[in-house]
């Protein structure tokens, strides 16, 4: 189930929310009670390395005699 953020216009209070995705846009209420929160767009930051070397050839990189 998604997690998404949100913030409480009054008191400033950042929370979280884990919801299905057919309910990311239905209002939520702080922890504090306050019902003016608006939903923060969020980003993942995926790392890593890859496990294989990357692909070479292919036409004009060697492989099919043109380069």
């Amino acid at each position: 189930m998604p997690t998404y953020a949100y913030r409480c216009r009054e008191c400033t209070t950042t929370f979280e929310l884990n919801r299905p995705m057919s309910e990311s846009s239905e209002p939520a209420s702080c922890p504090e009670g306050h019902d003016d929160t608006v939903k923060l767009l969020t980003t993942v930051a995926l790392t890593g390395s890859a496990s294989a070397p990357a692909p070479v050839g292919g036409c004009c990189g060697g492989a099919c005699g043109c380069g």
